[in-house]
């Protein structure tokens, strides 16, 4: 099956216009691209939920921080393209950096949802949730989707980009799709890649750390602090460089009360492991 590629935003209109005109229902799929069998999960999602798929690969510059792989992250165009036909999508949107920010991404418009940004991820990554919700805002723009489906392995962008929804009162329906896993636990990511073989048997015990975690507050604990404090040096121990580890409110990202119901809660983690960042969270019940 062939997939239509664009490139330019008022091509990619016109073809949306004209499905909308025949009351198709759109669903969009953002990815920065390097497609694996998580991102195709997502566009299954997309698929059985709408008439047409929309997938965008955009390696996003102003996500990325002083330090990180912008430069290197894997472009893949040519391996994601024949992914994007096995699947049977319909269209693959591609824009380049001057059609996305045409007065240049250091000074265009941004956007930015306060309180959820700032912690765990938003704390070690300044402004990379702004460069999230700024770049999904106009690829809202870009495609009117009636659905957008991200995956649930990044809960922190996940709920970010929920707010930004409601709050801006934006007429898309967000759809988060589980996370897919190897057999040994690790969630599938394109940042996988940077392993070397050592690290990558290593790799899945930030799974089973979580878990442990997790484990501890289905029996009872409410000593969060602890639970959190033991992780980070189960990680250490294990050859990572942890971020944070965190117990959270899975909706809001709060710190849980010593009370709080173990099915609203969720474990959320960072951690380098050589040139690897993995992030990775799990439901405590």
């Amino acid at each position: 099956m062939s997939v239509l590629f664009f490139d330019r935003i008022d091509d990619l209109r016109a073809k949306m216009g004209e499905w909308r005109r025949a009351d198709q229902r759109i669903a969009l799929v953002p990815t920065l691209g390097n497609l694996h069998g998580g991102h195709q999960s997502l566009m299954e999602v997309a698929m059985d939920k709408a008439d047409r798929v929309v997938v965008s690969i955009f390696v996003n510059p102003m996500q990325f921080g002083l330090g990180e792989d912008y430069q290197n992250y894997p472009r893949t165009m040519e391996a994601d393209t024949e992914r994007l036909r096995d699947v049977g999508v319909d269209v693959l949107f591609a824009p380049l950096l001057q059609e996305v920010y045409p007065n240049g991404y250091e000074k265009t418009t941004h956007i930015e949802v306060p309180v959820l940004s700032e912690s765990l991820c938003g704390a070690t990554r300044p402004g990379h949730f702004r460069g999230v919700a700024t770049v999904v805002c106009k690829l809202f723009n870009m495609v009117h989707p009636d659905l957008a489906v991200f995956g649930e392995k990044d809960w922190q962008q996940l709920t970010v980009i929920r707010r930004m929804v409601e709050d801006l009162a934006l007429p898309v329906q967000i759809v988060g799709a589980p996370t897919v896993r190897e057999s040994d636990g690790l969630a599938r990511s394109s940042r996988n890649v940077y392993l070397s073989p050592s690290e990558r048997l290593i790799a899945p015990a930030l799974h089973r750390i979580m878990q442990q975690g997790a484990e501890r507050i289905r029996a009872g604990d409410r000593a969060f602090e602890s639970i959190e404090r033991a992780a980070m040096g189960a990680l250490t121990d294990a050859g990572f460089r942890p971020e944070y580890v965190a117990a959270r409110h899975g909706d809001l990202l709060t710190v849980p009360e010593a009370d709080a119901n173990p099915e609203e809660l969720r474990i959320l983690a960072a951690a380098w492991l050589g040139k690897a960042r993995l992030i990775d969270n799990i439901p405590v019940a």
